[in-house]
């Protein structure tokens, strides 16, 4: 039996793509090469649109463990995303959207519907067409909903994967048969064996062949090492995976991830990318970016240092701790810190040692402590125990959702004298359920909804005049002096604040310092007593960005940077 498939016209698109691919070993940078990229230019004038593919069958990132892929950034139109999607907004200093995020899962899902609804009119439906067709529609929409002059698309996990070879495909696709403009930079690591004690470029060697086996040379090369790449190294990466020995980049490690675009920069990649399509800079302006920059160098060999606890529980993995797991919560702190002329040393404690150990003999010294989101039961009593330390010793306390009502319970227990208080999340049968699900999402549960059904993306807020969170948002230029305090922030969650202890606990002296603009839904809570206490329903790390730090972030590090000179 012969097969015929009309191949797909390609659209008439004024756009660039440029795609991102690693190799040798996972999380090697590719996420942070392609935001830097989209930030240089964008300095040079031009409009861009970053796509993470993420190769897993998942809709979204919303059903996996933090543990297992990472933080779940999420957007201002409420998808759950690859953390990547998080750094291409810092960096950008924009907000990005469900275009911007695509996964396997997505298109099979499309590809299935179309099928079923006849739009492929009686052809067979096919991975190996098909799949990379979908994914190069879902590259195009991107492009369109920026008016983008390029579209940077990283692919997720290792070149040879069998799951991410038909974003490879896609490709190949839109370079050799739609003609497109398609630059592929490929990212590898090349690793320094102590008992050598020489840089090894032959893993790099073989990933660019792996690459090069599915159709795609490599127009650039972005070294991946401990230290810079040396004329040998590149000499060799440039006849073994024919590439000009101009087109490879040093990609060292450098004290702060924001450090990368500029040296990029230095080696002329942002130049010879524009030459590669033809163009020229319209404009180069790097210096907000550049003052950011001499900023943290000196900062970092100042005195002024601030030690930070951000207490979670999803730091475990095996033998190791990860701190990407709050990546956002991480870059917002070190962003405050920043502006504030500080430096912030950042702790990992987790709950479950807090709860082993006792508050005081993990938390004793710090100047700040954070409590991030979560979900679930375990370690919940070493988060509340945590914040009853912070309370009682007057540190600095920043609750971010699951932080915010893990602090209503504290204050619950241990003002309000409702001793049993809880969430229904983690006890069912409490007494006193402060914190409760609502009834639109206890239905979804019931029916087992779990993907994408929480509160989700941005929602409006009313800030309470009078109050430390007032104070933060007016310090930023966030909101006037008069009329209504509204602001706009993330959500991800199911539990909210029960109203019904609403005028209990604040005759015991919680503040309600926001809520939503119709007042049923408590957003923001805080201390009066206190040099910071607050506590927010909503994620405030999804919108800092390293030259406009949040509100809420900069507020906390300028009380802990104040305890340490107290």
């Amino acid at each position: 039996m012969s097969y015929h498939i009309k191949p797909r016209k390609a659209k008439k698109l004024h756009t660039k793509f440029i795609f991102v691919s690693g190799g040798v070993i996972s999380s090697v940078g590719k996420g942070i090469t392609a935001a830097s990229i989209a930030m240089l230019l964008e300095s040079r004038g031009y409009r861009v649109a970053p796509v993470k593919c993420d190769a897993y069958l998942n809709i979204d990132a919303g059903t996996i463990r933090p543990q297992e892929h990472g933080e779940v950034f999420v957007t201002k139109d409420g998808v759950e995303t690859d953390q990547d999607v998080g750094n291409y907004e810092r960096f950008m200093n924009t907000e990005l959207s469900s275009a911007n995020y695509v996964t396997n899962g997505q298109i099979y899902q499309e590809i299935i519907r179309k099928e079923r609804n006849f739009e492929y009119e009686g052809e067979d439906v096919e991975v190996a067409l098909h799949v990379p067709e979908e994914i190069i529609r879902r590259c195009e929409l991107a492009a369109k909903e920026r008016n983008a002059d390029f579209v940077i698309v990283e692919v997720g996990g290792t070149v040879g994967e069998y799951q991410n070879i038909l974003f490879i495909e896609a490709n190949r696709i839109m370079k050799y048969r739609d003609g497109r403009d398609v630059v592929h930079i490929h990212v590898g690591y090349l690793p320094t064996p102590p008992a050598i004690g020489e840089m090894k470029s032959k893993p790099v060697q073989n990933s660019v062949r792996q690459l090069i086996a599915s159709g795609i040379q490599p127009d650039f090369l972005i070294g991946r090492a401990e230290k810079p790449l040396d004329d040998r190294r590149k000499e060799t990466l440039a006849w073994t995976c024919n590439i000009p020995v101009e087109n490879i980049i040093s990609g060292p490690n450098v004290d702060t991830i924001y450090r990368v675009p500029l040296s990029y920069d230095q080696q002329k990649l942002t130049d010879k990318l524009l030459e590669k399509f033809g163009l020229k800079s319209k404009k180069n302006d790097l210096t907000k970016w550049k003052n950011l920059l001499g900023k943290i160098t000196r900062i970092n060999s100042s005195k002024k240092e601030v030690n930070i606890a951000v207490v979670g529980k999803y730091y475990e993995t095996g033998a190791y701790k990860l701190a990407d797991v709050y990546i956002s919560v991480v870059e917002s702190i070190k962003h405050a810190s920043w502006h504030n002329g500080v430096k912030a040393n950042l702790h990992w404690i987790s709950s479950i040692d807090v709860e082993r150990q006792g508050a005081k003999k993990v938390l004793s010294g710090f100047d700040g402590i954070v409590v991030p989101g979560g979900f679930g039961s375990r370690g919940t009593e070493g988060m509340i125990e945590t914040i009853q330390f912070a309370r009682e010793n007057k540190v600095p306390y920043l609750g971010l959702c699951y932080g915010m009502q893990m602090a209503t319970i504290e204050f619950a227990r241990h003002v309000a004298g409702l001793q049993k208080a809880n969430t229904t999340e983690v006890d069912a049968k409490t007494p006193n359920p402060v914190i409760h699900i609502m009834p639109d999402q206890e239905k979804k549960l019931l029916n087992r909804e779990y993907g994408a059904t929480m509160r989700l993306g941005g929602w409006d807020c009313v800030i309470v005049r009078g109050t430390k969170t007032e104070k933060a948002y007016l310090g930023m230029g966030l909101i006037k002096k008069t009329g209504k305090a509204k602001i706009s922030e993330r959500h991800r969650h199911r539990y909210e604040f029960n109203n019904e202890y609403r005028e209990v606990l604040e005759k015991s002296g919680l503040v309600i310092a926001g809520t939503t603009p119709d007042g049923r839904l408590v957003e923001i809570i805080e201390l009066k007593d206190h040099p910071f206490f607050v506590g927010s329903q909503f994620h405030p790390e999804f919108q800092s960005h390293p030259l406009s730090p949040h509100p809420l972030f900069n507020g906390f590090v300028q009380a802990a940077a104040k305890a340490l000179k107290a």
